[in-house]
């Protein structure tokens, strides 16, 4: 079971070597991360875009280009799409955000002809390493769904225990936070997440140990969960972090990145094949990370 970065990182160099297709690459940032990428045996890269941009930046940052397979593409559009199909091609084994627009992007994964539409939902899954819990812990959705209805809730549960298998966690405890540990009619999300566990408990739900309604004190810590007389397999042991809203969802993610001692990364996952999609605002170490758990999810596949 891995229960840091260091120890996935270590589970990836067991893997046979993936390769992330790069959408729109004459990025810095998103270079850099495929660089250190190749450097640490994490993944091998082809670089879709415009090439005299991506030598240019190459050469700023010291990136060896005979390393990487180029395929020159100067329009964003053409070049994203160029990804893509890489990947739903077999040449990739993933794909990545470069320099394009967040919605052209996603038009590329879902597009019909070429695109790595499933029909499932699609989700976003992050994973923190945070000092001071001795386990990975997982959360969704912090940056796709807006305000899941309970059959949308089922397919994230679903897709992020997917993300935890692939880290090595065999049975991941989920809880699906709320604002308080009980069920109040008045809170649509506490019903769900009962209705969650009672799923669950029925084999409706598989891979994994649903429980909640818990609050987020109570799904992390076993002191604050003995503290209120919370008990269950879930309670203060949370794997997975289930939130009722992107809203809840993104202000956690940013809280942990922004004022915890953390590292993470991140991916959406529910289409044929990982898809990498940092903001320009993500670390260069998120990046690194993120890359590396679409090589373990794409193992997994």
């Amino acid at each position: 079971m891995s229960r840091n970065f260091d120890d996935l990182l270590k589970k990836v160099n067991d893997c046979s070597t993936k390769k992330v297709a790069v959408a729109v690459a004459q990025d810095e940032p998103v270079l850099e991360a495929v660089k250190a990428a190749k450097e640490k045996g994490i993944a091998d890269a082809i670089l879709v875009g415009d090439e005299s941009k991506i030598r240019e930046i190459a050469e700023k940052i010291n990136m060896d280009l005979t390393q990487f397979e180029i395929v020159n593409v100067e329009n964003p559009n053409k070049a994203a799409l160029e990804a893509i199909t890489l990947v739903s091609s077999g040449k990739a084994d993933m794909v990545m955000k470069g320099l394009v627009d967040t919605a052209t992007f996603l038009r590329c994964v879902l597009n019909k002809e070429v695109g790595l539409r499933t029909g499932k939902l699609m989700s976003h899954v992050s994973v923190f390493e945070i000092e001071g819990i001795d386990r990975l812990i997982l959360l969704t959705d912090a940056a796709f769904n807006t305000y899941p209805d309970l059959k949308a809730k089922v397919q994230i549960l679903n897709n992020s225990v997917a993300v935890a298998h692939a880290c090595g966690i065999e049975l991941p405890k989920v809880a699906p936070v709320c604002a308080v540990e009980v069920v109040n009619p008045d809170m649509p999300a506490t019903v769900d997440a009962s209705l969650l566990s009672k799923m669950n408990d029925r084999g409706q739900i598989k891979g994994c140990i649903v429980d909640g309604p818990l609050a987020l004190d109570n799904a992390l810590s076993e002191e604050a969960a003995k503290h209120k007389g919370v008990t269950g397999e879930v309670a203060g042991k949370a794997d997975i972090i289930l939130l009722p809203n992107i809203e809840t969802a993104n202000v956690m993610y940013k809280t942990l990145t922004y004022t915890a001692k953390s590292r993470n990364g991140g991916l959406l996952v529910g289409t044929s094949a990982p898809v990498i999609l940092t903001s320009r605002a993500d670390s260069f170490e998120t990046k690194v990370y993120s890359i590396a758990l679409a090589a373990l999810v794409a193992e997994a596949k």
